[in-house]
């Protein structure tokens, strides 16, 4: 991995700051919003209270957000020609990958770190195991949405398509069980959504799988769910850059 080169790719993104806006403090905001300000944010819930419930919830959804953005132009980089142009370079693909994936990582900790720091002011409470796990969790689980961005930017093959993807994630989180308690046959056909698994598992150090309309969920029901989703996510990204190469 080249690290002069990393440098400069976290430079080049810390300076769009209309996009840091939307991965980093727009999560954070909604936290202010549905969980730092609601009447029933003391509530005990699991190991921890309800304001700690939103908070990982919303720390999942700025990270999943800064994944998939990250994902999605490394996508469009390559098939814009950037690919060739490092080609003629010493830097290998697998270091090209290993950098992006960890810009990824750091981009996708700025939303977890200022929303937990936001939870520690505003009232959030749970157990240490809760706050580690959960965040960890929380980082680990965004790569899974670095694979959703390169497999829509690999498909559409445009600037718009890490917009949509943006754009998409958000009915995901309505449909995932992530903005708003699901309960009855919104919350059975949301676990089937790509990030319903991924916010449950990283609530699950917090919630020890007692949902918010009192039903119980075993760890395999996140889990499972997290790992087709990879899979399924993983599989078509790599098809459709080999699409891709094909085509050029």
């Amino acid at each position: 991995m080249n690290a002069t080169y990393t440098l400069l790719e976290m430079r080049r993104i810390t300076r769009n700051y209309i996009g840091l806006f939307f991965t980093a403090v727009l999560p954070a905001f909604f936290f202010l919003i549905f969980g730092a300000t609601i009447d029933a944010k003391d509530t005990a819930i699991g190991n921890g209270n309800v304001a700690m419930y939103v908070m990982i919830s919303m720390a999942c959804y700025g990270a999943a957000t800064a994944t998939t953005s990250i994902g999605g132009q490394a996508a469009l980089e390559r098939m814009q020609g950037w690919g060739r142009q490092l080609g003629l370079t010493p830097l290998k693909d697998s270091s090209y990958v290993g950098m992006k994936a960890l810009i990824a990582m750091v981009v996708a900790a700025i939303p977890i770190l200022l929303t937990y720091l936001l939870g520690v002011f505003l009232g959030a409470s749970g157990s240490t195991s809760a706050w580690l796990l959960s965040a960890v969790a929380c980082l680990l689980g965004a790569v899974v949405f670095a694979a959703f961005g390169i497999l829509v930017g690999s498909a559409f093959n445009s600037e718009a398509s890490i917009g949509a993807a943006s754009g998409t994630l958000v009915i995901f989180a309505f449909l995932g069980n992530v903005f708003i308690p699901l309960s009855g046959i919104m919350l059975a056909v949301g676990r089937f959504t790509p990030l319903y698994g991924y916010a449950a598992l990283a609530r699950f150090p917090l919630t020890q799988g007692h949902l918010a309309d009192g039903s119980f969920e075993p760890l395999w029901v996140p889990l499972l769910n997290v790992v087709v989703w990879a899979l399924i996510f993983g599989m078509l990204a790599v098809w459709f850059v080999r699409r891709g190469r094909d085509r050029q």
